[in-house]
């Protein structure tokens, strides 16, 4: 297993990716500026104009290493992928109950369950650790309202229902969010969440990370079998990765969202890493991203004990452990999917 499911980020623009022997190399105007080993990667993401060679596109492919290209700002463009690896079983597994409706939403509640518990947690830590800071009383109700939320869901629902508590409950959890901000207020206001394009500087940060984040979870699925188009809460839709966005949900709030409100309230970015296009798209500038890229790789390599497995893991192994997890359930090696909840 690669520590930390490490990812190689490169954001400068006219960067050339090649290979020599076991590794991948970065070169900048012909000149090579970094050499790493390709078994120490979990995958590559390439913003903007940044080129690869065929060869260490096939050795990426052959090694399940994720090679990911997005434009310069964060939207995902293309990914390369060799022949579908794993258990043909397994996938067909998930294929069956992907199309069992009632199947379907049973897995779509353990998401859930832990999607909602994590948005709650966030919550209750912010007005444990800057209580004097924030509006106390409308996180609190927030959280309790969520808390009901948790209550209400049940693996017999219907999908629709499960989505529309879920729906709910989210919007409650977003209209707090600005709360949690205890620094820089006049330059990272948060009004409701809004992408394609974001139109404000925290939309503008969730985006970015959520992007990356789905990239490391795609990256897991594919690592143990699974097939991340094919979701259960996400729907088919031509070219979404609706597994992926599924598995992602119950990191969002722990990883994502806490990411992101740390680097805004420790000033590790500024108003100024930002501008806005023609359009009204708020973008980031390189260092910003470069900061929070940083910032993110750090984050993985943080240590946490698993709730289920109860074992040290560095957070970038969760997300496999996670994957692996998931592919338990469907094999029916577990009764139930046991999402990651934050304690």
């Amino acid at each position: 297993m690669k520590k930390h499911l490490n990812t190689l980020f490169v954001t400068t623009q006219g960067a050339y990716l090649a290979k020599e022997r076991e590794a991948v190399l970065v070169r900048i105007e012909n000149e090579t500026k970094l050499r790493l080993p390709i078994h120490t990667l979990g995958g590559i993401v390439c913003f903007g104009n940044v080129g690869c060679s065929p060869y260490l596109m096939a050795h990426c492919a052959e090694n399940d290493v994720g090679l990911s290209f997005l434009s310069e700002y964060g939207r995902f463009l293309a990914r390369v992928q060799g022949p579908v690896s794993g258990n043909v079983l397994l996938r067909r597994k998930q294929y069956r109950l992907a199309d069992d409706m009632k199947a379907s939403a049973k897995i779509a509640y353990f998401i859930l369950a832990g999607k909602l518990a994590n948005c709650r947690t966030v919550l209750q830590r912010a007005v444990r650790d800057h209580g004097d800071k924030i509006d106390k009383e409308s996180v609190e109700a927030a959280s309790r309202h969520i808390a009901r939320a948790i209550k209400n869901i049940d693996p017999e629902m219907p999908l629709d229902l499960l989505r529309g508590i879920e729906g709910d409950a989210a919007k409650r959890y977003f209209s707090v969010f600005d709360h949690l901000i205890t620094s820089q207020k006049s330059d990272f206001s948060f009004t409701g969440r809004n992408r394609r394009p974001p139109l404000d500087t925290v939309n503008c940060l969730l985006s970015f990370v959520y992007t990356i984040l789905l990239h490391d979870v795609r990256s897991a699925l594919e690592a143990v079998g699974l097939d991340p188009q094919v979701g259960f809460l996400h729907r088919d839709r031509p070219g979404r990765p609706s597994l992926a966005l599924d598995l992602m949900e119950e990191f969002r709030p722990f990883f994502s969202d806490r990411l992101v409100l740390s680097l805004i309230n420790v000033n590790k970015v500024r108003q100024k890493g930002f501008e806005k296009s023609g359009t009204g798209a708020v973008l980031m500038k390189e260092d910003t991203r470069k900061e929070l890229l940083v910032a993110y790789q750090k984050r993985k390599q943080d240590e946490i004990t698993h709730p289920f497995l109860g074992d040290k893991v560095t957070i970038g192994i969760l997300f496999h452990l996670q994957a692996l997890l998931f592919a338990r359930y469907l094999r029916n090696d577990l009764d139930g999917y046991p999402a990651f909840i934050w304690r």
